[in-house]
């Protein structure tokens, strides 16, 4: 597909600096890009690839004032980052919308419904019941279990296996490989020192903007729902636990595992490898930096979390500076144990 600087300048609400009919028909780094691609700058670091870049057209900001002429057609925009990353959420979309129809083989059980232009690909499982919302895209050898329901414009991207009865909002991203509406990890401990499997009878609830990173995993409640509300974005291989609640515009990043029942707020952002323990409540706006462990209920909104068990992170700063001195206190304690232990008099 090719554009030009005029087309790009009206999808993104820009004003352009050089040719308006200079075209472009990929995308490459600022760096590396060749003629024919569009590129962007917003870090301040690579201001220097300006000048040299071979790009044809480039998205700037409109304060960046030019120190040297340039070659590229420029496109001045209020946050260059965020209208290039608008820029590719089209160009995804109707790349996306030119899929429709059903690859074969798959097997799609005749009670399911399916909307206008879904695609279904190759060697992928609807079952009974099963309802798929107009527009969506589901990609080859993904499971979609009895019952399920998927909203309109999502997209399930290869071997996303969703069970039974799991609730998909709309404009819902899963990536590869993510795991929906498993059994949750419940076990009853027994007498006799064994375990017996509590069932699994709840489901997942997806809510509308969602995006399910690759290899992320999400437990069916015991009974009731797991839910993950609204605009919910969840990085690569994490683990949500059974009767988990994620609130709405919650960002989590990879490798982060959260236990069961455990609920958090609104506008959350929790960095990699982060354990948060069940049962627990953590306020809307809290941000938990990376490796932290919560370890019970956070109930001021919008703390900085760090360290285990998370602390402030004013607080887990001090303590992280302190403990680098902990080598000079005991070798000066040493000191005056010595100093005293020799100023004792002596006793016959």
């Amino acid at each position: 597909m090719h554009f030009t600087a005029s087309q790009i300048s009206q999808m993104i609400g820009g004003s352009i600096e050089g040719s308006p009919d200079a075209q472009v028909n990929s995308f490459g780094k600022i760096e590396e890009a060749t003629i024919g691609q569009l590129s962007f700058l917003a870090n301040p670091k690579y201001e220097e690839f300006l000048y040299l870049t071979s790009a044809s057209v480039v998205i700037i900001n409109e304060s960046l004032e030019l120190k040297r002429p340039v070659t590229p057609t420029l496109i001045r925009v209020p946050d260059a980052y965020s209208s290039f990353a608008s820029l590719l959420e089209k160009y995804q979309q109707l790349k996306t919308q030119m899929l429709s129809g059903i690859q074969q083989p798959a097997h799609i059980h005749e009670s399911a419904k399916l909307g206008e232009q879904v695609f279904v690909g190759a060697f992928t499982f609807i079952g009974e019941k099963a309802q798929i919302g107009p527009g969506s895209k589901i990609f080859p050898n993904c499971h979609i279990g009895n019952n399920v329901r998927i909203g309109e414009n999502c997209i399930l991207h290869p071997g996303v296996k969703i069970y039974q009865d799991c609730i998909i909002g709309n404009e819902v991203v899963i990536h590869a490989g993510a795991v929906i509406g498993s059994d949750g990890f419940g076990f009853a401990p027994q007498a006799d020192g064994t375990y017996r499997k509590v069932p699994q009878i709840g489901n997942v609830l997806i809510e509308d903007r969602v995006e399910i990173g690759a290899n992320t995993t999400i437990d069916r409640a015991t009974i009731g729902s797991t839910i993950i509300r609204s605009g919910v974005k969840l990085d690569n291989l994490i683990q949500i636990a059974h009767n988990v609640e994620i609130g709405k515009d919650t960002v989590i990043a990879a490798q982060a595992g959260i236990s069961g029942s455990t609920k958090i707020g609104k506008n959350v952002m929790i960095g990699g490898q982060v354990g948060i323990t069940g049962h627990i409540h953590v306020a809307d706006g809290s941000k938990v930096s990376a490796q932290s462990g919560i370890t019970k209920s956070v109930k001021a909104p919008n703390m900085v979390l760090s360290g285990t068990p998370a602390q402030d992170h004013g607080a887990y700063l001090r303590t992280m500076a302190m403990g680098r001195t902990l080598p000079e206190i005991e070798k000066r304690i040493s000191e005056l144990e010595e100093i005293i232990k020799h100023s004792q008099p002596h006793h016959q």
